[in-house]
């Protein structure tokens, strides 16, 4: 990756597009160079981690993906690290990153409502990713269906520039930081450490991610696991906290 290689230039924005993860990836598969952003105000087939959509009142939300070259592996602890910090800048300073790759801001019964959404895809043999962001920026009460738990910048329409030019420039921060710093920073704004979670796997307590970005939960037993991939749901077991000699970030 070029040291000089501005992220969101060139740039390519539509009106409606289907997906601009979708077409980001066929720009980078054809040799768009780093930085290369594509931009929406609304999309006919936005899409979410595991297979889901990605829903967005049109004009109201920023819509996004970038076309990264040798970004490292830990490019979504970077991504939401980024997001995190872009949207704090933006007025909500209580957000935290969820992982894998969600942006989440507490409410006052405990739960945490997200607020943004990040899809990392891509080709490392061809040595590129897509970073897709979904930030509900100016998300009115009423646009998405409450089941989604969804939280909103309660910002206007025409912030939605600011934002992205937010999250350029502290993607642009992260991406340049040593790993140490960045697992820090993503511990100091951990959504899950000391909650009960559950996976396909099992579920149990979250302890933070380890040097290479797993999150790590201590199981009733004593044991632990750290998973790499995968859904995590808050809440969905009863669990009880293990012994202290477990605990690990």
């Amino acid at each position: 990756m070029s040291a000089s290689a501005a992220l969101g230039t060139p740039r390519v924005h539509f009106r409606l597009l289907d997906s601009t993860n979708a077409h980001a990836r066929a720009l980078a598969a054809a040799g768009a160079p780093h930085g290369t952003l594509v931009t929406a105000e609304a999309q006919s087939a936005g899409r979410g981690r595991q297979g889901r959509t990605w829903s967005a009142p049109p004009g109201r939300a920023l819509l996004m993906s970038l076309v990264l070259r040798d970004s490292g592996p830990l490019l979504p602890l970077a991504a939401g690290l980024a997001v995190c910090d872009a949207v704090r800048g933006s007025g909500a300073e209580g957000a935290l990153v969820k992982w894998p790759n969600d942006i989440v801001l507490p409410t006052p019964s405990g739960a945490l409502a997200k607020c943004s959404g990040l899809l990392v895809e891509g080709r490392p043999q061809e040595r590129w990713a897509v970073l897709g962001i979904g930030i509900n920026v100016a998300v009115r009460d009423g646009d998405l269906p409450a089941e989604l738990g969804a939280a909103s910048l309660g910002l206007e329409p025409a912030a939605i520039e600011a934002v992205l030019a937010r999250v350029l420039e502290a993607l642009d921060q992260r991406l340049a930081e040593p790993a140490a710093v960045l697992l820090e920073a993503w511990r100091s704004r951990d959504a899950l450490r000391g909650r009960a979670v559950s996976w396909s796997g099992g579920h149990g307590i979250a302890r933070g991610v380890d040097d290479d970005g797993r999150l790590v939960v201590a199981r009733a037993d004593g044991t632990q696991t750290a998973i790499e991939a995968g859904e995590v749901h808050l809440g969905l077991a009863a669990v009880s906290p293990p012994p202290a000699a477990t605990v690990r970030p």
